[in-house]
């Protein structure tokens, strides 16, 4: 183990620059949707939008539409990766029950409802919009 005064870095990744950094980051990325796909919420969110991106170009009407169709169902899985993330390192902390890693867990949980909420707003209101 390094000291805290040795030049070596204690992430390597740091040291890392240009294609090189880029190259190893979406690695990590992968990994991590490799990982979000094993919790069953993220699993269904990316199965939708597996129907819901490319409904997204059918239904909306212009540029700007499209973008709100389908931000809004990628915005859902990045919030859900998000939570899973706290959940996670709550988890590694410890097992034991504790007010601040529920609340931190509540919270993560209440973000992915108002992302829920404005999902499906947005597509209620076109859906709405084109059948009018």
């Amino acid at each position: 183990m390094p000291s805290p005064n040795s030049a070596e870095p204690v992430n390597p990744q740091k040291e890392r620059k240009g294609l090189s950094r880029v190259w190893h980051a979406t690695g990590y990325s992968i990994a991590g949707l490799r990982a979000g796909w094993s919790e069953t919420a993220f699993r269904q969110e990316a199965i939708a939008a597996l129907v819901l991106l490319p409904l997204a170009f059918w239904l909306g009407r212009n540029w700007t539409e499209i973008a709100l169709l389908t931000g809004s169902v990628i915005a859902l899985m990045v919030v859900e990766l998000l939570n899973t993330a706290i959940e996670t390192a709550i988890d590694r902390i410890g097992p034991e029950w504790n007010h601040l890693s529920k609340r931190a867990k509540d919270m993560g949980s209440a973000a992915v409802l108002l992302s829920l909420v404005f999902c499906s707003g947005v597509w209620l209101a076109a859906l709405y919009q084109r059948l009018i």
